[in-house]
C-alpha cells in the first residue's frame, strides 16, 4: 500500500497531512464480500481524493465470509467497534465499497449533524433517490452513532438496513440529517460483469415498520 498509494501512508491505512492540524480524526469504514476488484478501484480513487482534502484519516475493512446472506448493518457496527480500538476517532464515515466520490468540495469529515454524503449517483441520474434516502456514504460523529445504538443487525440480505438507520437518527436520536448540495454530492457507481448483487432482504419492509425497540438491536 505504501508504494501504491504514498510513501506517507503508514501501516493500518492511516494517513495525515504534515502542513496542518486537522480538527477531526476519521475512521473510514468500508465492508464488502467477493468484491476485492471493487475495493481496490476505491482505494485508487479514496487516497488520493482524501489527501487533497489534507484529511487525518484511517481506512478500515470489514469483510464478510461464509455462505450466509450479506449483513452490511452488522459489518459496519463490527468496522466501528474494532475502530474504536484502535483510537478514539471523532468521526466516522460508512461508505460502500463500489461508489466513488466526484468532486473535492464533498468534504470527508462529519458535521453537528450526521451527515448523507452520496446524495447524488449516475445510477440514478445524479438525483436524489428519495427524500429519506440514506444509503451509501453515510458520515456521524461517534456521539451520534453511539446514540443511535448503530446499525441493526437484523437485515440479512440487500436493503432496509440504510432506511432504518434514517429513522434511528430521526426518531431516536432527534436530529435532522444534513447534505450537500447535490451538485456536490456525485458519487459513480462501479459496475462489473462479474460481481453479483446480494439478494434482497424479503422482509425488510415488515421489520421497517415494526418499529421494534432500537435499544434491542
Amino acid at each position: 500500500m505504501q508504494t501504491q498509494y504514498g510513501s506517507d501512508i503508514r501501516p493500518g491505512g492511516y494517513w495525515f497531512p504534515s502542513r496542518c492540524q486537522p480538527e477531526q480524526r476519521i475512521a473510514i469504514i468500508i465492508c464488502y464480500r467477493n468484491r476485492e476488484q471493487h475495493f481496490k478501484i476505491l482505494l485508487d480513487n479514496l487516497h488520493p481524493f482524501l489527501q487533497q482534502q489534507q484529511l487525518d484519516y484511517t481506512i478500515f475493512v470489514v469483510n464478510q465470509h461464509g455462505q450466509e446472506l450479506f449483513n452490511r448493518g452488522a459489518l459496519f457496527n463490527i468496522g466501528f467497534i474494532e475502530a474504536k480500538k484502535y483510537y478514539p476517532f471523532t468521526c466516522f464515515i460508512f461508505h460502500d465499497v463500489d461508489l466513488l466520490p466526484e468532486d473535492t468540495r464533498n468534504i470527508y469529515t462529519c458535521a453537528d449533524q450526521p451527515r448523507h454524503m452520496s446524495v447524488a449517483m449516475d445510477k440514478f441520474d445524479y438525483k436524489l433517490v428519495y427524500s429519506t434516502f440514506f444509503g451509501g456514504v453515510t458520515a456521524f460523529k461517534t456521539d451520534d452513532f453511539l446514540g443511535t445504538n448503530g446499525y441493526s443487525n437484523v437485515y440479512w440480505g440487500w436493503g432496509g438496513e440504510d432506511d432504518d438507520m434514517y429513522s434511528r437518527v430521526v426518531h431516536k436520536l432527534k436530529k435532522p440529517i444534513t447534505r450537500y448540495p447535490i451538485e456536490i454530492a456525485r458519487y459513480k457507481m462501479i459496475r462489473s460483469n462479474e460481481h453479483i448483487s446480494a439478494p434482497a432482504n424479503p422482509h425488510r419492509f415488515e421489520i421497517l415498520r415494526s418499529q421494534y425497540d432500537f435499544k434491542l438491536d
